[in-house]
């Protein structure tokens, strides 16, 4: 079996670390770094709770060897709230009671968050599409869902944009 030293840019730290040629990304992170956020799901790619980010892009974890993930950033849930607090999804997933047991909310979360960033103001398709690869088995989803729009607000009040849609112009009683 061979090993090699990998350079992983994990949550804005680089991090050295031993990795085999087979071994995951999800094992590295949970067994070798000791970042649980990543759930251990059915390690097939099915249920999505190994989420992660890579260059902004949802990853599973379970899926992805850690070799391939040299150089690149990588985001997990633990490094998602800044210095100023939670993040925007992980704020409106509490306020929503989006959750239940918690075991697929780290995915989930990232996945929402990874579709707030491509699209901020997302439809129910979008969300829809963009959470397909998580499932959960305790909550149906419509909380989940509200969590995601509620979020979208939210982070659209962080960045100084209005997410309500324009007021409509006002009618001419004058013309037809």
């Amino acid at each position: 079996m061979a090993e090699s030293v990998l350079k992983l840019k994990i949550n804005g730290f680089v991090r050295r670390v031993a990795v085999s040629d087979q071994e995951t990304l999800l094992e590295v992170l949970r067994y070798t770094l000791g970042l649980t956020g990543s759930k251990q799901g059915c390690d097939k790619g099915d249920c999505g709770a190994c989420t992660v980010l890579v260059d902004g892009e949802p990853v599973l974890a379970c899926l992805s060897l850690a070799k391939r993930n040299a150089d690149k950033e990588i985001l997990t849930i633990e490094g998602l709230s800044g210095p100023e607090g939670p993040h925007a999804v992980q704020d409106a997933f509490d306020n929503a009671g989006a959750m239940q047991c918690g075991f697929c909310q780290p995915g989930m979360i990232l996945s929402a968050a990874a579709l707030l960033e491509r699209d901020p103001e997302p439809d129910d398709e979008a969300i829809r599409h963009a959470l397909s690869g998580n499932l959960c088995r305790c909550t149906g989803y419509t909380r989940i869902f509200t969590a995601v729009r509620q979020a979208a607000g939210i982070e659209a009040d962080r960045k100084g944009v209005d997410p309500r849609p324009a007021p409509a112009p006002p009618v001419d009683p004058k013309l037809p």
